[in-house]
Formats: C-alpha cells, sequence, structure tokens
C-alpha cells in the first residue's frame, strides 16, 4: 500500500480529501508504503498528528449545532451563499446538502487515518505505545460519534482498510453497535491515558471520561454517566475559571476549565478552496460582522447570528448575556464616538445580534484570508460542561442533592442565585442552564434531540424526522444504493 493511502478515506467518495496536502509529505512522493512505514515511533507520531487533523472539520457543528436549533438563523451573504446551512435552519435539507456531506466526509476520514494506524498497531514496539493507540481510539471514538449524532446508524470499519470496491457490501450497522465500539475505544482511552500531556492540544484520561459520560448521557445511561463523570470532577484537577469572560480569548486558553480543545492557530493562511486544510479556525470570520468598522470586532460574513429568543432568555442580571451574545446596536451606543462605527446586514437575514464567543476581534486576526484563520480554539468540552452533565446525570438517577451541587457551582460562577428544585423540575433547569452556560458553542441542537425537546422548541422540527439528518444522496449512490436513508427523507 502506497503512501497516499494515509489521505485516503474510508470509502470512495473521500478520495478527493487527498488533494490537501498537511498530512504526511512524503520524499519522494509514493516512496513509503505500509511495509516500509510503523518501524519507529516518530512514524506513529506522525500518523497520530494525521488523524488529529481531521478535528479541523469541528467547525462545522459548531454551527449547525446553533442553527439547527433555535439558538440562530444562518445569516450570510443571501440565502444561496452557503445553501445548506438555510436548509438547516429552515428545516428543509434534504440528501444533497453539502455541508451535511462534508460532515460525513470529514468524519469518515478521521475513522480512516485512525483505522490506518490501528491496523499496523502491533508491527513496532516502544515505550508509550499504549498512550498513541489510546490517542488513536480516543479520536476514532470521536468521529464515530460525530456520525452517529448527525446519521443515526452507520458503516461500521474498525482497524482495518478497505477498497472502493468493497463499499457495496457493506450496510449500515446500527446505532447500538456504533456506540458500543465507541464505548469500547474510550473505556480503551481511559485506562491508558495519562492525567496530563505534556503536548498541549493531546487528549488525556480527562478527556477520555468526559466524552464517554457524554456517550453515556445521549444512550440515557445516566447511572454510567454519573460515575464517569464524578471521576473526571475528583480525580481530574479541573476548575472553572473566576471570570466567564477570560474563557473566550485566545490568549487564555490552555487553562484549568479546558477539557478538550480542538487546537487552531492564527499562522497560515488559508482560502475558501478546502477549509478542511486550514489551521484556522474558519467558525469566528464567518460569525463576525459584515463589513465592520469600529473598535474590539473585525469583518466578517455574519453567519450563525443568535436570535432574540436566545438573548432574552437570559436574566438581564446574567453576565453570560452579553458576554455570549453580542447585542450590536447596544455595543455601538455604549462606545465613545458612535457615529464612526459602521456594518452591513446581509441579505441570508439579520437578527442585530452576533456570537460573542468565536467572533473575528481585531487582537485576534490570522495571516490572510483572515476569515479563516482565526486563533480561537474550538471548546469540544469544558469543566462547565463535565459540571452539567453530571448534574443531569445525577439528577435523572434521583441524587438531587448532588445534581444541585454541581449545577450551583456553575450558577455561582457567573452570580446567580442557587437552584433549590428536584424531580423534573430540576431536570427542566438543567436543561436550561446548559444553554445559558454553553450557548454557540455547538450544543443546543443535539441536547433538545436527546431530550426530546426538539418539536417544542425549533420551528418546523418533525418528530420521526429531524432527529436525525439525512445520509447524503452522493454516498447513497456511490454504495450502489446499499444504505437505506433514514426515516421521512
Amino acid at each position: 500500500m502506497k503512501a497516499s493511502k494515509l489521505t485516503l478515506v474510508l470509502f470512495a467518495f473521500l478520495i478527493s480529501l487527498s488533494s490537501c496536502e498537511k498530512y504526511l509529505e512524503v520524499d519522494p512522493a509514493y516512496s513509503l508504503g505500509a511495509d516500509n512505514y510503523f518501524n519507529t515511533e516518530q512514524d506513529y507520531e506522525l500518523a497520530l498528528i494525521g488523524a488529529y487533523d481531521l478535528l479541523q472539520g469541528s467547525y462545522i457543528t459548531q454551527w449547525v449545532g446553533e442553527i439547527a436549533s433555535d439558538n440562530s438563523i444562518a445569516g450570510g451573504e443571501s440565502v444561496t451563499d452557503t445553501e445548506g446551512l438555510h436548509q438547516i435552519d429552515e428545516m428543509t435539507h434534504d440528501g444533497v446538502n453539502n455541508e451535511l456531506r462534508s460532515v460525513m466526509r470529514f468524519n469518515y476520514a478521521g475513522v480512516s487515518r485512525c483505522n490506518y494506524i490501528m491496523e499496523n498497531k502491533d508491527k513496532t514496539d516502544f515505550d508509550g505505545k499504549e498512550i498513541i493507540l489510546g490517542e488513536t481510539r480516543f479520536l476514532r471514538a470521536y468521529y464515530y460519534f460525530e456520525l452517529v449524532r448527525y446519521f443515526g446508524g452507520v458503516p461500521l470499519v474498525i482497524d482495518r482498510s478497505i477498497g472502493s470496491e468493497e463499499v457495496t457490501t457493506i450496510d449500515r450497522a446500527s446505532r447500538g453497535e456504533v456506540y458500543a465500539q465507541i464505548e469500547s475505544d474510550l473505556q480503551y482511552a481511559v485506562n491508558n491515558l495519562p492525567w496530563n500531556q505534556p503536548i498541549k492540544g493531546r487528549v488525556d484520561k480527562g478527556a477520555a471520561l468526559s466524552m464517554l459520560g457524554k456517550v453515556y448521557l445521549f444512550q440515557n445511561k445516566f447511572s454510567q454517566a454519573a460515575t464517569v463523570l464524578d471521576r473526571v470532577i475528583n480525580e481530574g484537577g479541573y476548575s472553572l475559571l473566576p471570570n466567564y469572560e477570560d474563557l473566550w480569548y485566545a490568549a487564555n486558553e490552555d487553562n484549568a476549565e479546558t477539557v478538550f480543545d480542538v487546537e487552531y492557530s492564527n499562522l497560515e493562511g488559508g482560502s475558501y478552496d478546502c477549509l478542511i486544510c486550514l489551521e484556522g479556525n474558519a467558525a469566528a470570520g464567518f460569525n463576525g460582522i459584515r463589513q465592520y468598522e469600529g473598535p474590539v470586532y473585525a469583518d466578517g460574513n455574519s453567519y450563525n447570528l443568535p436570535t432574540a429568543k436566545l438573548y432574552n432568555s437570559f436574566d438581564v442580571n446574567d453576565p453570560r448575556r452579553d458576554l455570549s451574545v453580542l447585542n450590536l446596536d447596544s455595543f455601538i451606543n455604549l462606545q465613545p464616538d458612535p457615529g464612526s462605527i459602521s456594518y452591513a446586514t446581509g441579505g441570508g437575514g439579520h437578527t442585530g445580534y452576533y456570537n460573542n464567543k468565536y467572533i473575528k476581534r481585531q487582537s485576534e486576526l490570522g495571516l490572510p484570508d483572515d476569515d479563516l484563520t482565526s486563533p480561537l480554539n474550538y471548546k469540544v468540552i469544558r469543566y462547565a460542561d463535565v459540571l452539567l452533565m453530571a448534574a443531569e446525570a445525577h439528577n435523572r438517577n434521583n441524587n438531587d442533592p448532588q445534581a444541585l451541587t454541581y449545577v450551583n457551582l456553575v450558577r455561582d460562577r457567573v452570580g446567580m442565585p442557587p437552584l433549590s428544585s428536584s424531580g423534573t423540575t430540576l431536570t427542566q433547569e438543567i436543561w436550561r442552564e446548559r444553554n445559558l452556560e454553553l450557548s454557540g458553542e455547538g450544543h443546543r441542537f443535539f441536547d433538545l434531540v436527546r431530550t426530546g425537546e426538539a418539536a417544542n422548541e425549533i420551528d418546523g422540527f418533525q418528530s420521526g424526522k429531524h432527529e436525525l439528518f439525512p445520509i447524503p444522496q452522493v454516498e447513497i449512490d456511490l454504495s450502489g444504493g446499499a444504505w437505506s436513508q433514514n426515516p421521512g427523507y
């Protein structure tokens, strides 16, 4: 197998990703294959870097998790610009959607790179290999978790590579089978990863336990979720930053609240030709203020615009309201010379609000095109999320005193009064607290679906259909029709 196989993905529809040249540079081209690779620890390390690389596609979940919910509208230049996001916003999406196809392609590319390492896991022994394999299996679990959340049961291939001719022989696994593999991978990661990694951005035991707790929560396995999340809280050494605002600046990253971040850099330029090839976080520029001229912020593309419903859901005394959601006109009116500040609105919609967590700022500009090169890390899991997941797990497992302890730690950090309810009332309050604390971070849609609240909150949501997104039609076609489409599409 030639070195180009390192950049091949699980199925034939992913071959186009091999045009991105950031994985493993081989000199001379095609000189390395499975027979003469994985002979040193460095070979495994380089392959692992390639597996991490597909985490950069997480910017799509930061968009879709908000736009598909009641928290944001698609926005942008027009309703046909990034049309897939507008379809998702309106709940009119179907099997022909570029953004959903990217979700499937990017995550299966990550799975493939992890499988390539695992396929060759026994070739060379060295001290610390179990840590590399733990990271690999964590990443594979993450990619499959993204796939199962979006699409339900998906084709499941483990520890091996397949060719395009085999695609038509592999059917979709059940959701239960996919989740069982995710749990197995994460349990291995928990058992083999240290609590602290020497290299920033590498996943550790706390990330693996937190991810496992989240996976249990999505399956309503509340007792198991409570157990593993308690370990993170009691053994992980994490803490909440005293100042909520400090979370949202690149200069403060890698702090005591960081559990699992996707690392981004502003030191490499980029273009729209290959968003997955970027080193920077595309979400911040897309979320930015269109043609903005003024202090603090920089011009962007006005996508993923928060709604008035989200802004008004906060208590007026909750500092998270304005730290999470920028009320632009109010901000302008508070400046010394508001008449000198200007901005434009796009034809894709305007709410007057912007995502103030992932937004383009003058102090954090990257290399050209700086709409695409924000250094802001994507916070997949932070400690406040762990506390709220643990609170929900304990509440649903009939342990309200512990649930209140955890949720009130989150509220106390921002000066909000403690909760004191119990039972289903507390459940609802924890769900609401999740949105107040985590809005704009890509959780909302998936939380509404897993809790059964989506039809009550999302306009156009059809129960029995929109809990899952459609399998991209082109992938069904490339499978020779072997994959069934999700109900309702």
